[in-house]
């Protein structure tokens, strides 16, 4: 065997070795996953040039979190009609991502800063920020810890007072690992969570990291609504008066509110499979 042969043999080696632990993974039946489509059942109208990274309800008003540079926002809306009661422009050097309401405090990520910033929910008054270890993507809380996602299949558990990570959970999807976990919500005990660039939001089982449910939204924006510069799903919320479901994407002109609508179609596994937990 010659040198070159040799050295592509012991890289498809290694390559076999970084796989197979993962394929071990590989043992949860897809029929365990429900499958859901949807009815809208409502809308507000939102503006086009809101390019949605959170969403939160809390006593009826609306909190947004919009991203990009130079026009990142925090902003407070009137659930009712939509209509807009406060505002408060982030700094132009950061780009804001996923956003959470806990008690009297509003969390805000930033993409590539790795910041998380503080403000208080009465005022919108900007308090502090701590520093998170990789990109921030979306943001939810369960009550007592902020959860957030950076990217990849990974999502982390962090305490609002010590600020630092007490947990992380790799999310799974009948064994494979589902990477590009966007925008969070928590909802009845479960984490959902938009996938970048897919018309569908996932179920998560928060202590496992298994996917419960798929929700497919392929079709909520109309066509004739997509006008340039319109882009990805992206946003969930959840009223807690009354358990109304309310989606939205990147310049979408209206949030619409949603039931679920079981169904029986097993979703398209695209994904590579998970890498070993750390």
């Amino acid at each position: 065997m010659n040198p070159r042969s040799r050295r592509t043999l012991h890289g498809a080696l290694a390559l076999l070795l970084l796989i197979a632990p993962s394929l071990a993974l590989s043992d949860e039946p897809v029929s365990e996953i429900t499958q859901y489509g949807y009815k809208v059942t409502g809308k507000i109208p939102q503006p086009r040039e809101n390019f949605v990274q959170g969403l939160q309800i809390v006593d009826d008003h609306l909190y947004v979190s919009t991203g990009n540079y130079g026009e990142s926002k925090l902003l407070q809306y009137r659930l009712s009609d939509g209509k807009l009661i406060a505002g408060r422009d982030v700094d132009r050097r950061l780009f804001a991502e996923g956003l959470t309401v806990l008690e009297d405090r509003i969390y805000q990520l930033t993409w590539k800063s790795r910041l998380v910033l503080i403000y208080d929910r009465a005022k919108l008054q900007g308090l502090e920020y701590f520093r998170i270890s990789g990109e921030g993507w979306g943001l939810t809380n369960n009550g007592s810890e902020l959860i957030y996602s950076d990217g990849s299949y990974r999502l982390h558990y962090l305490s609002p007072t010590s600020k630092t990570i007490s947990r992380s959970v790799s999310v799974t999807e009948a064994g494979r690992a589902v990477r590009m976990l966007n925008e969070l919500e928590w909802v009845d005990g479960e984490i959902w969570a938009n996938i970048w660039q897919q018309d569908r939001i996932i179920r998560i089982d928060p202590e496992t990291g298994k996917v419960t449910g798929n929700i497919n939204l392929a079709g909520l924006l109309p066509s004739a609504e997509r006008i340039p510069g319109t882009d990805v799903l992206n946003g969930i919320a959840v009223n807690p008066r009354d358990n109304t479901i309310w989606v939205t994407g990147k310049r979408w002109p209206w949030i619409y509110q949603i039931e679920l609508v079981p169904q029986g179609i097993e979703p398209e596994l695209s994904q590579a499979p998970a890498p070993n937990s750390m």
